[in-house]
C-alpha cells in the first residue's frame, strides 16, 4: 500500500497528497467516540405480583386472664385519634400541600436525520472553536459509524471522514535515502491536541448520550446495534497494535507515490500505515488516550 497516495516528490520542499492522513484516522476516532454506544446502568424495580403476594401480618389482641382474681380483666380499647375538621366556609386551594420534587428527566432525542445540531451542541460544551473548525458537520452520526466499522478492518472510509484533512501538503527528504520530512509531523498536532483535550470521563458521558442513535446508524448498514461496542474496540485496538518507529522509516519512490522500504512496514493496514504519518511523538500521545478509553469501556 503506498505510503501517500497520489503525491509528487520534491526535495526538500511539499508535494501534494490527495489520500488521507493518519492524523484524521486517529482523530476521527476520537470525535466517533462522542457518538459510540455505551452500557447503560439498569435500574433495579420492585417486583409488582410479589408484593401483591406478600400479605401484611396484622397485629392480634389476646384476652389476659388474671388467676388471682374471680373476675377477668378486660383491656379498654385504644382511643381513637382525635379527628380535625376543616370548616366548610375554608378556602382549600390555601391548605398547604407538600409535593414532592420533580425529577428532571433527560431530553429526548432528536431524529437521526436531524441529530446534527445537537451534536455540535454538545461537542461545543468541550472543544474550542478551533477545534471544532476541524470537525465535518454533516450527518455526524451515520459518517462516524461508518468510518469505525471500516477502521476495525484496517481500511479508511475516505467518503465518511468525521474530520478535515490538513491544508499543508504531505512533504519528504530526498538524500542518500528518502523518508518523510520531520515538519509533516507538525500538520497532525491540532487533531491530536483535541483528541487530548477532551478528557475519558466526558467521552464516556457523551456515549451515554448519543447511545440510540448510534445503534440505529449501526443497523442501517446491515449490523445488529448492540454490537457497535465489539466494533468499537477492535477499530481501537487496530491503531494501538501500530508499532511506533524509533527511528526514521525509509520510503521507496514508486512512480508518483511512495511506501515504505521495509517489508514490516508495508504489509501494515491501510489504516496502520497512515497512523505512522503522524510521527512517534504524536503516537504515543494518541495511544496513551485510546488505551485509557478503551479501558474505561470495558468496565
Amino acid at each position: 500500500m503506498s505510503e501517500s497516495g497520489s503525491e509528487h516528490p520534491q526535495k526538500a520542499k511539499p508535494s501534494r497528497s490527495h489520500l488521507l492522513l493518519a492524523a484524521t484516522v486517529v482523530v476521527a476516532l476520537g470525535i466517533v467516540l462522542i457518538f459510540v454506544l455505551s452500557k447503560q446502568d439498569e435500574t433495579k424495580q420492585d417486583n409488582a405480583k410479589y408484593a401483591q403476594d406478600v400479605v401484611e401480618q396484622q397485629p392480634q389482641y389476646t384476652e389476659h386472664i388474671n388467676t388471682a382474681q374471680t373476675k377477668p380483666v378486660v383491656q379498654e380499647p385504644a382511643e381513637a385519634p382525635e379527628t380535625v375538621e376543616i370548616p366548610a366556609s375554608a378556602n382549600r386551594n390555601e391548605i398547604p400541600i407538600e409535593v414532592a420534587p420533580a425529577t428532571p428527566s433527560e431530553p429526548e432525542l432528536p431524529s437521526l436525520d436531524n441529530s446534527d445540531e445537537v451534536v455540535k451542541q454538545t461537542v461545543a460544551e468541550i472543544m474550542t472553536e478551533k477545534a471544532l473548525a476541524l470537525i465535518v458537520s454533516d450527518d455526524m452520526v451515520r459518517r462516524g459509524v461508518v468510518f469505525v466499522e471500516n477502521l476495525a478492518k484496517g481500511q479508511i472510509a475516505e467518503k465518511h471522514m468525521p474530520v478535515k484533512k490538513p491544508q499543508e501538503p504531505f512533504m519528504a527528504l530526498e538524500d542518500d535515502i528518502v523518508i518523510t520530512d520531520p515538519n509533516s509531523f507538525e500538520r497532525y498536532t491540532p487533531y491530536v491536541d483535541m483528541l487530548s483535550s477532551m478528557s475519558t470521563a466526558q467521552i464516556v458521558r457523551m456515549l451515554n448520550k448519543f447511545q440510540p442513535l448510534i445503534a440505529q446508524a449501526y443497523e442501517e448498514i446491515g449490523y445488529d446495534g448492540n454490537d457497535f461496542n465489539g466494533t468499537l474496540d477492535k477499530a481501537i485496538s487496530e491503531l494501538l497494535s501500530t508499532p511506533i518507529p524509533k527511528n526514521n522509516v525509509p520510503l521507496i519512490k514508486d512512480s508518483v507515490t511512495y511506501r515504505y522500504a521495509y517489508p514490516e512496514w508495508e504489509q501494515l493496514s491501510e489504516a496502520q500505515k497512515q497512523f505512522l504519518r503522524m510521527g512517534p511523538e504524536n503516537m504515543e500521545r494518541v495511544k496513551q488516550r485510546l488505551s485509557a478509553l478503551q479501558k474505561s469501556l470495558a468496565q
